[in-house]
């Protein structure tokens, strides 16, 4: 059989159990599925006080309670509150497994800065409030709720399903995923992997596109440094360390790298253009994805500041230091510049260009950490096509675009590996309105419900051959 007549039918076969609309749950599996993200938002998992194991074993226990073998789910990590939840759902073996990804860890978040308590799920006006309910306990929860779904409906899917609910993506010495491949790579070796860093993007309500990650930036700090001898602050002199640092910043401000697009971000922008409401830059991304127009390309760039990240290395301060006393010249003068490549950009190249635009022998730039080069996934047809079709069955009108992502995921160390790993989420949200790492982080009710529908229906198409 042709591969889109194999993919309409299994799309058939899935949908069939939705009758009567995107949903699919019961209202008992509904209340299940809340259940689960409630007890993952409220178990703390910070990097200062949090604990992944707590949220890990709560995890490992619903599976065991349903059926799993005890044999299939583990608790492991490297200490005692760095905690990997990996479970492994049975099949046949006809094919290898794909693999669930997902961190329980989540990025800081204090009461006085958020409208209620951060770590109560919290449901008011068709959202789900919390730290963590967009970045990425919300697609745990979403992982967990279905496989539980399809243990219980007692599917047997022709390869393994392979879940891995990871700590410290989002900083901290005990990353999940980089230990499991250095000291466990059987229990989460897959033909392929999904991620958070895709998702679906909506404008005003509107659904515009599912963004399927398959490349991201390489992350990578330079510390630009000014020293001199300092002095009494009556006696001011010309060669003043912070004025020197801040003329530098002030040129690495103005100057731009050129634009690059790769094979992902050119048939990002071609993609998009098809839902674009403003026909120009609907023509701009078309004339940029073919390379013919750099006047496109710079018009796209001051339009957004994500599609300008999109298209070319990015470098920006974010932190200064400097001084010792009011009344003293400054001995030193220092900054943090935060640079995001793009996949094959060199950081020593990128350094050899920061120093010749700073233009100051005085100001030297050096490496902060290593940066880890990031290879893009090779657009696997399966995976693209399965979420092309599924997405046009549940949400007409939508396109699936391949993305770049300008920010960093642990995809990253399973691409280097050698697991083809994509970041697909049809959990909509508004491109105007992204909390993750922000005050009052939220998900909308139904986008929510939506998304945990297509991520069932998809890894059930991944898992009929």
């Amino acid at each position: 059989m042709h591969r889109a007549a194999i993919l309409a039918a299994s799309v058939a076969a899935v949908c069939a159990v939705a009758v009567g609309g995107v949903f699919a749950q019961s209202e008992t599996f509904d209340a299940s599925v809340r259940a689960i993200l409630k007890e993952l938002i409220e178990i703390n998992t910070t990097e200062s006080a949090g604990n992944t194991t707590r949220a890990a074993e709560a995890m490992a226990g619903r599976l065991r309670d349903v059926g799993f073998s005890p044999n299939d789910v583990q608790v492991i990590g490297p200490t005692a509150r760095k905690g990997n939840l990996v479970a492994r759902f049975r099949g046949t073996g006809a094919r290898r497994p794909v693999l669930l990804l997902a961190h329980l860890d989540v990025v800081e978040a204090k009461r006085e800065d958020w409208s209620f308590d951060p770590f109560t799920l919290l449901e008011k006006d068709g959202y789900f409030y919390g730290r963590g309910t967009s970045d990425d306990k919300g697609m745990a929860a979403q992982f967990m709720a279905n496989l539980i779904r399809l243990k219980q409906e007692r599917f047997v899917p022709d390869r393994d399903l392979i879940l891995a609910l990871t700590a410290d993506e989002e900083g901290g010495d005990s990353n999940g995923v980089l230990w499991l491949l250095a000291n466990h790579r059987d229990l989460i070796d897959a033909e392929l992997a999904i991620n958070e860093g895709g998702g679906g993007v909506a404008r005003s309500g509107k659904y515009l596109v599912v963004e399927v990650q398959a490349a991201e930036k390489v992350y990578q700090d330079f510390r630009l440094e000014v020293h001199n001898g300092g002095g009494h602050s009556s006696l001011p002199i010309r060669n003043n360390a912070i004025a020197r640092l801040a003329a530098g910043l002030t040129r690495l401000g103005a100057f731009e790298f050129p634009v690059r697009l790769t094979d992902t971000t050119r048939a990002y922008f071609e993609r998009s253009a098809i839902v674009q409401a403003d026909a120009q830059t609907a023509k701009d991304m078309r004339s940029a994805a073919k390379g013919t127009d750099q006047r496109a390309a710079a018009r796209l760039a001051a339009a957004s500041p994500y599609f300008n990240a999109m298209m070319r290395t990015t470098c920006v301060p974010t932190r200064l230091e400097g001084g010792h006393a009011n009344n003293a010249l400054p001995q030193l003068a220092a900054a943090i510049l935060n640079c995001r490549l793009l996949p094959g950009d060199s950081p020593d190249e990128v350094r050899r260009r920061l120093v010749e635009v700073v233009a100051d022998p005085q100001i030297s730039v050096t490496f902060v950490g290593t940066a880890t080069p990031s290879n893009p996934a090779p657009l696997v047809p399966e995976l693209m096509e399965t979420v092309d079709t599924l997405t046009r069955s549940m949400f007409p009108g939508v396109v699936v675009v391949p993305v770049m992502s300008t920010g960093a995921t642990d995809g990253l160390y399973l691409r280097n590996a050698g697991i083809p790993t994509f970041g697909v989420d049809a959990t909509f949200a508004d491109l105007d309105d992204v909390r993750a790492h922000g005050r009052d982080e939220r998900v909308g009710v139904k986008q929510y419900f939506e998304g945990l529908e297509f991520q069932y229906r998809l890894i059930k198409m991944l898992s009929v051959h």
